[in-house]
């Protein structure tokens, strides 16, 4: 199932749950390759391909999320009536809950869960314009973040390429301006890490108030990109809280009983764990 925003590196026709995953500014479908490997089978994971950039590097980039929101969400509602989660980390995070927020306005059903990573909440979002500098600048944030390779960033010929798709992401996530007001009933779960300069333990907690269902938050240690290094350990976590909760039956049905680890309740009150390892 590869449409022009979604690739499915595994297809698993039997699996019970879509898991849809959207990468960070300057990311692609790429950065989630080796994630099915450590998925349990009852999950099936989606990719989100920015335009711009690996097999659409041809395509102009989007400059404003909402449009990329409202064309994923147009996307999804074409597939099997299999249920969804996403997950999006830094920008994707963003975009991932314009996602969820564009399913409900069209009257589709909201997603399974959103787990929302590294990314400020709605109430926090500020402005920026590092998509106004120059190159210097674009590389100055781009070392300061963390998780580019410096071959792209030494690389004049690749950063010739590469240099307008950052831009582009940049200007849609520093103009990102969302619509106060608009909730979800869905349970969300935030993923911080523990030393991320971008988005405190505390401000990540914020993500409750996009939800007036179930909301968690779950810590890891590392810096911004703390998924690169801790891959595994997010992933299971993931996989952990999107199982269903005991006791009434769920929208997602049992994964196989080889696959059940211990149980994470959230409950309505934000709570923080340490990732497992």
């Amino acid at each position: 199932m590869n449409g022009r925003w979604l690739r499915c590196p595994e297809p698993r026709p039997g699996a019970a749950l879509r898991l849809v995953c959207f990468p960070h500014a300057g990311g692609g479908a790429s950065a989630f390759r080796g994630w099915p490997d450590l998925l349990p089978p009852w999950i099936e994971l989606l990719a989100v391909q920015y335009p711009g950039r690996e097999d659409r590097f041809c395509e102009p980039p989007v400059t404003e999320l909402p449009v990329a929101a409202r064309a994923v969400a147009a996307e999804l509602a074409a597939v099997d009536g299999r249920p969804v989660a996403l997950f999006g980390h830094s920008m994707g995070g963003a975009v991932a809950h314009e996602v969820a927020l564009a399913l409900a306005a069209a009257g589709r059903p909201e997603p399974a869960h959103l787990v929302v990573s590294a990314r400020e909440p709605v109430a926090h979002v500020r402005p920026g314009s590092v998509h106004l500098g120059g190159d210097a600048a674009l590389r100055a944030e781009l070392v300061r973040l963390g998780g580019t390779s410096r071959e792209l960033l030494d690389n004049a010929e690749l950063w010739q390429l590469l240099a307008p798709v950052l831009r582009a992401d940049y200007r849609l996530i520093e103009t990102y301006r969302p619509v106060p007001g608009r909730r979800l009933s869905c349970p969300v779960t935030a993923f911080a890490a523990e030393d991320d300069g971008e988005l405190t333990v505390g401000q990540a907690a914020g993500w409750a108030e996009a939800t007036a269902g179930p909301f968690a938050l779950r810590t890891f240690p590392g810096g911004h990109f703390y998924l690169v290094p801790h891959r595994g350990q997010v992933v299971r976590a993931l996989a952990d809280c999107l199982r269903p909760a005991p006791g009434p039956p769920a929208r997602i049905p049992e994964p196989p009983a080889g696959d059940r680890p211990p149980r994470t309740a959230p409950g309505h009150r934000p709570t923080v764990e340490r990732g497992m390892l």
